[in-house]
């Protein structure tokens, strides 16, 4: 059965966690048990209703004070699809829980309450459900029984979002525009271009619901006869999610190497790791890097035996045909199309770090796939205002929650793609030295876009 992966976003109580609650109740996915838990919840804190939201927020502070904090992940299926649903917090505090709870999903559902329409919260999770790569959006224009199914109030929320939309990419338009080094030819400047700026998203739609009594939700509703539109549970069982992942350009990170101290497999020599792009093939020529040393693929051992293929997200073992010196870190790309080896390039950055802001000069560790190294920044580019989407090229430092573009040094080369043409390749996260702590997520801009200097370039003969 297909699997899809969820992410619900939005400004604080606008009914993220009623909503899957509602899903996992109205679509039978809630065991008897759990739901007498729910109701006696309920009535001991003097509900009215229900609160199917207490169905993911577990935390004692988050039923107490009526806030998600943390991600809840909830599994539900029906006949068609098996879905993971993240119900990331809504609350600026913990916006980072929200980019991690979405990092990985096809499917972004933001909720808009009907009677606030799009708040700051609202754009910028739809901003950053845009440069987490996800490739569909849905939005639900929730608790439309307060203001009586108004379908004024639906088409004034949907030209607010397709306006939002359509000025979603700042830095369309600065793409091909050299940064200015050494005497090089100026900037681009001025308001960016974003005429050919690809679509944020393979598709969106606008589904006026109302959580917390189930009005299109699993059902279509009598209350909205004037929405020509599906359940919010029908898109999601409809919707296409196949043709957004990269099967052409082969991506393999090693993450172990697997050698037997046994006679039975005395000879065994296997490189272990989760495909990250394009497809793996029994007999399929490949380069590994950084040695750019080139070899054949003799064999593909899955969890369960021999394989002859592996697709993206598949988890295997590559057996090729020389013993290289291949190790923890390393990847196996296809000859025809390598991703870029540098160790200097632009990526966006969403600061998560409350303790200290980014500055231009800050060292971070850069983990990168499977690998692991030392970068510095060298350049704070601009910080995005995310209600106007306007550019503050003159920001030297990114605080809590910010948005920006930065300029990377790392001390070792990396293999990468931008984050438009792999999500896997194309992110990285940065992590505190010396707390451990994670502190931003990235995502590589359009290679085009950083031109590192020749002398960090390192090419790949095969």
């Amino acid at each position: 059965m297909e699997l899809v992966r969820i992410a619900t976003a939005g400004s604080v109580d606008d009914g993220k966690s009623t909503l899957i609650g509602r899903l996992l109740y109205d679509s039978k996915s809630i065991f008897s048990d759990q739901l007498d838990a729910v109701v006696a919840t309920s009535e001991r804190m003097g509900s009215e209703h229900v609160n199917l939201a207490l169905l993911t927020d577990g935390l004692r502070a988050e039923r107490e004070q009526g806030i998600t904090i943390d991600v809840a992940y909830r599994y539900f299926s029906t006949p068609r699809r098996s879905f993971i649903v993240a119900d990331t917090p809504g609350h600026v505090q913990y916006t980072r829980n929200m980019v991690t709870g979405a990092s990985t999903a096809d499917l972004a559902v933001v909720l808009v309450d009907a009677r606030r329409g799009l708040v700051e919260q609202s754009r910028r999770h739809t901003f950053l459900a845009a440069l987490l790569g996800i490739p569909h959006l849905v939005v639900a224009v929730n608790k439309m029984d307060l203001v009586d199914w108004s379908r004024d109030r639906y088409e004034e929320i949907s030209g607010e979002v397709t306006h939002f939309l359509s000025q979603l990419d700042p830095w369309a338009g600065r793409r091909n525009a050299r940064p200015e080094r050494d005497g090089d030819c100026p900037s681009v400047t001025g308001p960016p271009d974003r005429a050919d700026s690809p679509p944020p998203f393979v598709d969106v739609a606008v589904v006026p619901v109302s959580a917390l009594h189930g009005d299109n939700v699993v059902d279509e509703s009598r209350n909205s006869p004037w929405f020509g539109g599906s359940s919010l549970l029908h898109h999601l069982e409809e919707v296409r999610i196949d043709r957004t992942r990269n099967l052409s350009d082969l991506r393999f990170p090693v993450q172990y190497v697997i050698r037997p101290h046994t006679d039975e497999h005395h000879d065994y020599r296997g490189y272990a790791g989760t495909v990250a792009g394009g497809v793996l093939a029994v007999g399929d020529e490949v380069v590994v890097l950084p040695s750019a040393i080139t070899s054949r693929i003799t064999a593909i051992d899955g969890p369960s035996g021999g394989i002859e293929a592996a697709a993206p997200g598949d988890a295997c073992a590559v057996r090729l045909a020389d013993d290289l010196d291949v190790g923890r870190g390393d990847m196996i790309c296809g000859i025809a199309d390598p991703p870029v080896v540098s160790r200097s390039f632009d990526a966006i950055v969403c600061w998560m770090s409350g303790d200290q802001p980014l500055r231009e000069g800050a060292t971070l560790l850069l983990k990168h796939t499977t690998r692991t190294v030392r970068a510095k920044v060298t350049g704070i580019r601009d910080r995005l205002d995310v209600n106007t989407l306007d550019l503050d090229e003159g920001s030297t430092g990114l605080a809590l929650n910010d948005i920006g573009r930065i300029t990377l040094r790392t001390g070792e080369v990396l293999f990468v793609d931008s984050y438009r043409d792999n999500r896997n390749t194309g992110s990285f996260i940065l992590v505190d030295e010396v707390t451990n702590a994670t502190v931003a997520a990235e995502m590589v801009s359009d290679l085009a876009d950083s031109r590192p200097p020749a002398t960090d370039r390192v090419g790949i003969a095969v």
